[in-house]
């Protein structure tokens, strides 16, 4: 704001207050002692003028900190952008950052007495900020990765993160949020973790972030929820200490103190010597608590689920694929991974130029990714496959094109009746959990009808970049994983050479816990291959 303006603002109380005596001693001038009472008056005016300047001064130096420290925060972050919001902890910063703390920046800084012209300018910048539902997003990615990976939120909190160097410290106000959005979906377990990690960053925090009242506030109700009746008293308790009036803690106590005169009397209420350790189990599906998920988890974190059959017939080879043209002046770098169903890991198929190449053309036309509703066959996003697609057409540009016909040299599969090169980007915690890239019976009459091209016969899957943690593309039944590496392929068959589909080949992306996962994908289908992959009865042959 300039010196001008306060100037007009300063000016404005002195006129407001000549004004007034103006209109009530209109006469002041004939009497000495009455003029006295004018200078008195003009110093308290000096006086207000001066409070006045002193807390505009205050309010402009809160604003400019606050621009120091988005100045200083985008400058480094605009160092190396990818890398910077590759960090899960970074991503969620950001989006708080412009929904919660910036909602307080406008209310205590901001609206207060700044020109309408500057508020309407800065009000327009919000049209590309993140919303409200995209901080309940990146807050449960934040704890996908959590509960995938077994991250402690204490580590997280700390900045300590698998494949992440220098992460940022979470204050008990991040910690809060995290907790805040968990309580608003009904999830008491993970706010039960946050609530508590805000409590300990808030303990130590030298300038408090947070509001320790309203942190007990969500944490004794949701111990509460949990079962933890005594905790929940004990955390009443202190909020009320804080706040004797508090009318729900209050009403809350009266409730707790029923329930615990159900207890043995000789039990002391409230004491923290008599407390049980903290019931806090998570609440899952039937799905989410069975043994496929289990499993999709332990290989996502890299663990062994089942010993790999005929480990000793995997091998690596240079593969032309009965001298293929296209092959035979540089032959394919092969190694089987998996004996049955077979799983082809191919290395270096793809340039860096064509990789750059082909997300240029994706990234204008990313968007959710969907997937096909098994009863309705429509098209719809799901929480269990977050990531943002596009697809590319072979004559959109040469690099398409030479990417589809290098597949087709590589599988010796007929590539007409393909579909078109998909492009998919996994950001913070993305995913896409256990599913089948073949319709099953139920799903056949719907799932490529249109397409006239018969099943889903292969996938060739490629990865257009590293990935710092996390990412795995794994196969939870028979316990197969393979880690991204940019410029690799992973190939398998979805039927069997009788047309039936291979269960076997049920498989998942592991959340992204760091960095940016690029993948494309080609699905090629039946009809045209009757040639290239005949028919057998024996799905084995």
């Amino acid at each position: 704001m300039s010196n001008s303006w306060i100037l007009f603002q300063c000016l404005g109380v002195v006129t407001v207050a000549v004004c007034y005596l103006h209109m009530v001693r209109s006469e002041i001038f004939t009497a000495l002692v009455e003029m006295e009472s004018v200078l008195e008056t003009e110093a308290q005016i000096a006086t207000d003028i001066r409070q006045y300047i002193h807390q505009e001064e205050e309010r402009l130096e809160k604003l400019r900190s606050v621009a120091d420290d988005y100045e200083r925060h985008s400058r480094e972050a605009l160092l190396d952008t990818e890398k910077h919001l590759s960090n899960p902890v970074n991503a969620f910063l950001i989006v708080k950052r412009f929904t919660v703390d910036w909602e307080k920046v406008l209310d205590d800084i901001i609206r207060i007495n700044s020109t309408e012209a500057f508020i309407q300018k800065v009000e327009e910048r919000r049209e590309s900020f993140p919303s409200k539902e995209d901080l309940e997003g990146v807050s449960m990615a934040l704890m996908r990765l959590q509960d995938t990976y077994n991250l402690p939120a204490g580590r997280i909190a700390k900045g300590d993160i698998q494949g992440v160097k220098q992460s940022p410290v979470l204050s008990a106000a991040d910690c809060f949020e995290l907790g805040k959005v968990s309580y608003n979906t009904g999830d008491y377990y993970h706010t039960i973790i946050w609530m508590e990690e805000a409590m300990n960053a808030f303990d130590v925090e030298a300038n408090k972030t947070a509001d320790k009242s309203v942190i007990l506030d969500y944490l004794s109700h949701s111990l509460y929820m949990q079962g933890n009746i005594r905790h929940a008293y004990v955390l009443t308790n202190e909020l009320l200490t804080l706040e004797p009036d508090h009318q729900r803690a209050q009403n809350n106590k009266q409730y707790y103190e029923r329930m615990l005169d159900d207890e043995a009397k000789s039990q002391k209420r409230g004491e923290d010597a008599d407390l049980p350790a903290i019931k806090n189990e998570q609440q899952l599906d039937s799905y989410r608590a069975g043994a496929e998920f289990k499993t999709y988890e332990k290989l996502c974190r890299g663990e062994d689920t089942n010993p790999t059959p005929k480990a000793h017939k995997l091998k690596c080879r240079y593969f032309d694929n009965n001298r293929t043209p296209g092959l035979i002046l540089r032959p394919l770098k092969e190694e089987r991974v998996w004996w049955r169903p077979a799983l082809m890991l191919y290395h270096d198929i793809i340039s860096d130029h064509e990789i750059e190449v082909a997300k240029k053309l994706a990234a204008p036309r990313l968007n959710r990714a969907t997937v096909q509703n098994a009863k309705t066959g429509q098209l719809e996003t799901a929480q269990y496959r977050i990531s943002k697609s596009a697809w590319l057409k072979n004559e959109e540009h040469e690099v398409v094109k030479r990417i589809s016909d290098r597949v087709g040299d590589m599988t010796g599969l007929n590539m007409n009746t393909a579909e078109e090169l998909q492009v998919v980007n996994y950001g913070i915690g993305g995913h896409y959990e256990p599913h089948f890239d073949f319709a099953r019976k139920e799903e056949e009459a719907y799932s490529f009808k249109r397409l006239g091209t018969g099943n889903r016969i292969a996938t060739f899957l490629v990865y257009m970049s590293d990935v710092d943690a996390g990412g795995a593309t794994v196969f939870p039944v028979i316990g197969a994983k393979v880690f991204p590496k940019k410029g690799t392929a992973v190939f398998w068959y979805n039927l069997f050479r009788n047309g039936e589909g291979d269960y076997d080949t049920r498989h998942a992306g592991c959340p992204v816990l760091a960095g940016s996962k690029w993948v494309s994908n080609k699905w090629l289908h039946e009809r045209g291959q009757e040639q290239t992959r005949p028919c057998a009865l024996d799905p084995n042959a």
